[in-house]
């Protein structure tokens, strides 16, 4: 028979690790940004923002 229990803990634990994981990627990014004030920062448009047409006035 399947052990669900075991299998819950195994995907629950792991899934607890990755939203760990990206959490700190996720303030590692943070600072990076807070350390570069006063640097310049380039704008990139996503590819789903050039397929929308352009607005006319």
């Amino acid at each position: 028979m399947v052990d669900y229990q075991q299998m819950y803990k195994i995907l629950f634990n792991k899934m607890t690790d990755l939203i760990e994981e990206i959490q700190q990627v996720q303030r590692q990014t943070e600072e990076m940004y807070i350390d570069s004030k006063g640097r310049e920062f380039v704008l990139v448009k996503s590819s789903r923002n050039s397929e929308q047409p352009e607005k006319k006035e």
